[in-house]
């Protein structure tokens, strides 16, 4: 959505624009089509409506152009940040569902993610540490068969699954998965304390074994 763009047509550049209560309503219903906003939209409903119903009650009410352009505007501006504060969970849903921590191309074992996270350290460079770090803890799940091996998987995907499979780790998972997406995704500069935490985190994960009767838990990343 561009808010901007919306503006534009609603006269702020060039000469001014003077829509009528019909076309104003339009411009809303339109800009509510978009699918990303249908969602959540419900959460808001009962206020979009009210805001669309008074755009709609425009055209039967006889004020002044400078007056009525205002209005129109104010109203349509309204909506479409409703619409965009409705659309940002819609947006950043969709964001997280590609935070893979395991590309498809991504052949390397657990031992050579560890490497290179030890190159980077030495390096001074821990974000690459502390990412290819929690890969490797990853990669080790699945080359035991803890996890399944599937690309595309997120970090709460996986730390929520090898979690149930390993429960002694299954916090320290969790928090090592938030700093994974944090660093990776999040453009938190990572330190060196970062570092050792994930280090830790390899060490614990090495040594913890599934519980017996445990069920390895398949999580299937939300479209």
């Amino acid at each position: 959505m561009n808010v901007p763009a919306l503006l534009v047509r609603a006269g702020t550049d060039g000469p001014p624009l003077t829509p009528d209560g019909p076309t104003a309503r339009q411009w809303a219903v339109d800009e509510l089509a978009r699918p990303e906003y249908h969602r959540q939209r419900s959460l808001l409903q009962q206020l979009l409506d009210w805001v669309l119903e008074q755009l709609n009650k425009l055209q039967d009410v006889q004020v002044g152009g400078g007056t009525s352009w205002l209005v129109i505007v104010v109203a349509v501006v309204l909506v479409v940040l409703i619409a965009w504060w409705v659309a940002g969970p819609v947006r950043s849903g969709r964001a997280s569902a590609g935070r893979s921590v395991l590309s498809a191309d991504d052949s390397r074992t657990a031992a050579q993610m560890r490497d290179a996270a030890d190159r980077a350290a030495a390096a001074g460079d821990w974000g690459t540490a502390v990412i290819e770090r929690f890969r490797a803890v990853v990669r080790d799940l699945e080359e035991r068969t803890v996890l399944d091996e599937r690309p595309g998987r997120t970090a709460h995907e996986a730390t929520l699954e090898a979690g149930a499979r390993l429960p002694g780790v299954a916090g320290d998972l969790v928090a090592g998965g938030r700093l994974f997406d944090d660093v990776a995704y999040g453009g938190r500069a990572a330190g060196p304390q970062d570092d050792a935490a994930l280090r830790q985190l390899v060490t614990d994960v090495a040594a913890a074994r599934p519980t017996a009767g445990a069920a390895r838990t398949t999580l299937v990343a939300p479209r």
